[in-house]
């Protein structure tokens, strides 16, 4: 219903538009502009001239950008230079159905598969690792890799798009392949203390999926296996297949234990943070995901939680393939966990440079426009990321993708990595130089996860550091209970960089 004093409104335009106004006119004006409604007495007074608002379209909305091109130059088909795919086009390549089913293994005496890729990707002959004097042949790598193979503790798993990042003219000194594959003429005696679950995470478990070790912050592992295996991996205990040096401790993840979880999870009311780990979220069915992540979101005591998946750096086209739920299903909680007043982050696990390519950037791209957090964990890593270039190159590029590098690990000490550890100095070292060289809220934090329990601390925090003896001390004031308080956590050096050596 339209007012009288609008009516009135228009009337005095319609008046104030002729010449003369009569005094009768403006009698009327009066009247018409305080008059009585059945539910009201409208006594406003007359409205400036003004002309009436126009409205305003909204803004249109932002335009999804596929492609930056800053940080890798023009896209290309790199994956095409492996010669078993090198007639692959990109929609297939991009299809996660054909990265799982294209994906090396190397379990107990099933190699064919990673054996049958190095013959054909390998030329005839390659440099020996870094250390080691001249070439060796094709044949003379694939034996070592299998002699590396029934060394460590780890199976191999890889999906073809790191394959495809790794030079294969120089694998033994490439920084992805020695991440992943194993080489016997590198690998060196374990330091006395190694053990498989050197964080002892499994003191910790209160139900078979919870790790809960922090006042307010638990792990729940849901599942045990990854798209790709980390040879340096903190639960070689339990993730993977058997090796020849380990049987697998596996957690399977039923719905009955992921029930109990909650349910365990729900009832401390002093739990305010959850890290869905495992193993790797990338392998939780999307409803699953869907699932668990529903049920945080509606858990009262718990405000934020993080899905931890490597898939990001291992697999990125997963992300743009429209075929594969995966994605959706991920950007569907963090829609809803903020419409709960709670926060969802991405947790992803990047090591060097060379594992970023223009389909990580569009991968990024679209998690940053969906409005999810993204954040990085580095393990520093000797021969692959030990150097301050390397380093200060791969927080660059992660914060140029908006993510965030979140923490640098000093190397766990889990068994048949030895090669691959280093110094408690060199992560001293490269914290002193970084810090200061990119703005502080992109500056990660360089930690070390205390053998025996003692969770995450700054390396700076150490209480001593003997580097004769390579034994670093720390204490954790957070933890509590179980003989935690006032214990003196040691990390120890590999035995090659101590006087004793």
């Amino acid at each position: 219903m339209i007012s009288s004093t609008h009516r009135g409104y228009r009337a005095f335009v319609r008046v104030r538009r002729s010449a003369t106004v009569s005094r009768s006119s403006l009698s009327q004006l009066r009247r018409l502009s305080t008059v009585h409604h059945e539910d009201a007495l409208a006594t406003r007074a007359l409205p400036e001239l003004v002309p009436r608002p126009v409205p305003v379209r909204p803004p249109p909305p932002v335009p999804y950008v596929s492609y930056r091109g800053s940080l890798s130059g023009p896209p290309d088909a790199f994956w095409r230079a492996i010669p078993q795919w090198k007639d692959v086009p990109f929609k297939d390549f991009a299809s996660w159905r054909w990265g799982v089913k294209n994906a090396v293994e190397a379990k107990k005496n099933k190699r064919h598969k990673l054996m049958d890729f190095l013959e054909a990707v390998l030329p005839e002959e390659v440099p020996r690792a870094k250390g080691l004097q001249g070439l060796q042949s094709r044949l003379e790598f694939m034996a070592d890799v299998v002699t590396g193979l029934r060394k460590c503790a780890m199976s191999v798993r890889i999906m073809p798009y790191i394959l495809s990042r790794i030079n294969w003219y120089d694998p033994a000194n490439d920084p992805i392949f020695r991440q992943f594959i194993p080489l016997g003429s590198i690998m060196i005696d374990d330091h006395e203390t190694c053990k498989l679950d050197s964080l002892n995470e499994k003191d910790d478990k209160s139900v078979s999926l919870i790790v809960h070790r922090y006042p307010d912050k638990a792990l729940f592992l849901p599942t045990s296996v990854c798209p790709t295996y980390c040879a340096f991996c903190t639960r070689s205990y339990g993730i993977g297949a058997d090796t020849e040096e380990v049987t697998k401790e596996h957690y399977r993840g039923s719905l009955d234990e992921i029930k109990a979880a909650f349910e365990y999870i729900e009832s401390q009311k002093g739990l305010h943070d959850i890290v869905v780990s495992g193993g790797d979220a990338f392998y939780l069915r999307p409803d699953v995901l869907e699932l668990i992540g529903d049920r945080l979101i509606a858990s009262k005591n718990i405000e934020r939680f993080r899905f931890a998946s490597k898939g990001l750096a291992v697999a990125p086209h997963r992300f743009l393939d429209k075929e594969d739920p995966w994605t959706d299903a991920l950007i569907r909680v963090s829609d809803k966990a903020k419409r709960a007043g709670k926060h969802m982050a991405l947790h992803t696990h990047f090591n060097h440079p060379n594992e970023i390519s223009w389909i990580t950037e569009q991968a990024s791209l679209k998690l940053l426009q969906a409005g999810i957090t993204v954040r990085n964990q580095t393990v520093l890593l000797r021969g692959v990321n030990d150097d301050i270039d390397t380093m200060s190159n791969l927080i660059r590029k992660l914060a140029k993708m908006a993510i965030q590098p979140y923490y640098v690990y000093q190397c766990d000490m889990v068994p048949k990595i030895e090669h691959l550890r280093t110094p408690l100095q060199t992560i001293l070292d490269m914290e002193s130089q970084i810090q200061g060289t990119i703005a502080g809220f992109y500056t990660p934090k360089f930690v070390v996860d205390l053998p025996g329990g003692g969770g995450k601390r700054l390396a700076s925090l150490c209480e001593s550091y003997d580097r004769e003896t390579g034994i670093s001390t720390f204490t954790q004031p957070a933890l509590k209970g179980k003989d935690r308080d006032g214990k003196v956590y040691k990390y120890y050096d590999p035995v090659e960089f101590t006087s004793g050596s």
